[in-house]
């Protein structure tokens, strides 16, 4: 069974902000004491925090859909409903967060830092908040807004100083064995390790992190073997050490070709060009591998690599290896820019900025006005269009925000069509200009009159409608000579 997962895709699911309350105060003798309906409470976030007790995405393999907690709606006697609890996911540390198209949204490297990937829909407004001078009792509340629906790709790249790099079999395993407490599984045949393997090592007063990474083979950055899954953990490490076995039982491997193919990998891929490397010739305990080691570094100290030849069974040459890694891991830690405390940035929206846009799109063959807009969209979402009042509510706030102001300036005319919000998703009604409309144009509670008047939009289409199928049944009557 698969104990290591370092890339999973996670559908996550913010909860629902709570329905307003459309409530009347009533006692004895108080029939009707005004308005006292309840907020919905807001839904919940799905954020993604890094724990450091947790190395794996393998939680989110086996169950990949999350979702967090719905707001409770809003009560008579202006008690606003209970907030969604925000749901979060523990993920281990430099987990990189991805949309479906690759691009990068979070790299979550440090414990406790977090990413809202859901934010949770906010609840509805009672309509207690909603009375005012000109609506003293709405018979109507505000809609809760629903929670982000979002598909996200997480992928672990492993936060190390040190990565071991070099094919199979080379002794990479057995080498930081020796080096750190860490006890990968170690055997005499080819991808032994599977996942990579982390050991803490100390060299005087430096303590860094080494990684293990599987071994590559020619082809590896195209998607041969197992390197092209593990090679982003090698992203993240400040130095890089070829491991090249001199005790190959290969007859066509020798450590100068095998360095080479390892080094082709890891420029295809990419991004690796400026990490400071190491050359470790491996297995010098066996006879044959010190004569060969002793033949190829004169070749390897040329190309300005520095060499150091080591024993992981004999432990030769492990503390000078130590060291040597100490120190490059101590320089590239030093010439790190140092990180500043973040700045909140404010910049405000500027003065003409209407915050939202209103297009001439063509629909079917008929014209069609389109708005888009963080406000109008919302308030969309937000309106019980049973309600006739909360509708003549929704006009009034587009008629103050300029909405309609701008569709004159577009070329709208009374009976047009008017879209709010994108075209997979839009609520289409028929435009007819209004006048500020307040208390004063209000009928019974949850009517509005305005809506009686007939639409013309409406009686057209209704009209054309009827015609065809008139068209229709007299072209079925018709019968051929």
């Amino acid at each position: 069974m698969t104990t290591f997962v370092d890339r999973v895709e996670l559908h996550v699911a913010a909860g629902n902000g709570g329905h307003g309350c459309a409530s009347v105060h009533r006692e004895k003798f108080k029939p009707l004491g005004g308005p006292d309906g309840g907020n919905g409470g807001r839904g919940g976030d799905v954020i993604l925090t890094v724990d450091q007790s947790v190395t794996t995405l393998l939680d989110y393999h086996h169950s990949p859909h999350r979702k967090a907690t719905n707001g409770k709606p809003g009560e008579g006697g202006n008690r606003s409903g209970k907030d969604g609890q925000d749901l979060v996911l523990p993920v281990p540390d430099g987990t990189v967060v991805l949309d479906k198209a690759g691009n990068v949204l979070a790299d979550l490297v440090g414990h406790g830092t977090s990413f809202v990937a859901a934010q949770g829909g906010r609840g509805g407004l009672g309509n207690a908040a909603l009375a005012s001078a000109r609506r003293k009792a709405p018979g109507f509340a505000l809609l809760g807004e629903p929670g982000d629906l979002r598909d996200v790709v997480l992928e672990l790249k492993t936060v190390a100083d040190v990565a071991l790099v070099g094919y199979p079999s080379a002794g990479k395993s057995s080498l930081i064995s020796v080096l750190s407490a860490a006890k990968p599984k170690i055997a005499d045949y080819p991808f032994t390790t599977l996942v990579p393997n982390l050991g803490v090592v100390t060299a005087g007063s430096t303590v860094y992190t080494i990684a293990d990474v599987p071994g590559l083979i020619p082809g590896a950055s195209q998607g041969k073997g197992l390197g092209l899954e593990f090679l982003r953990h090698v992203e993240r490490c400040s130095v890089l050490v070829h491991v090249l076995d001199t005790a190959t039982l290969e007859s066509d491997r020798d450590p100068v070709s095998d360095l080479d193919v390892i080094e082709e990998e890891l420029r295809q891929y990419g991004g690796l060009d400026n990490r400071p490397r190491l050359v470790v010739l491996n297995k010098i305990d066996v006879p044959d591998g010190k004569d060969l080691a002793d033949m190829v570094r004169p070749d390897l100290e040329e190309r300005g690599y520095r060499v150091f030849e080591v024993s992981a069974v004999a432990h030769t040459g492990l503390r000078e290896l130590s060291f040597a890694l100490a120190d490059l891991v101590a320089t590239a830690r030093a010439a790190r820019p140092k990180e500043e405390a973040t700045r909140i940035v404010i910049r405000p929206k500027a003065v003409d900025d209407t915050g939202f846009t209103v297009t001439r799109e063509e629909a079917g063959g008929e014209l069609v006005f389109r708005v888009r807009g963080e406000k109008p969209e919302r308030w969309v979402r937000q309106t019980d269009f049973n309600n006739d009042e909360a509708v003549g509510y929704l006009a009034d706030r587009l008629n103050r925000l300029g909405v309609e102001e701008k569709l004159m300036k577009t070329g709208a005319r009374s009976g047009d069509a008017v879209a709010i919000g994108p075209e997979d998703n839009a609520v289409v009604f028929d435009w007819e200009p209004s006048v500020s409309a307040g208390a004063e144009m209000l009928g019974r509670r949850g009517e509005d009159h305005r809506f009686e008047a007939p639409r013309p939009a409406a009686q057209r289409r209704r009209d054309r409608d009827a015609q065809r199928d008139e068209a229709e049944q007299e072209f079925d009557g018709f019968e051929p000579f």
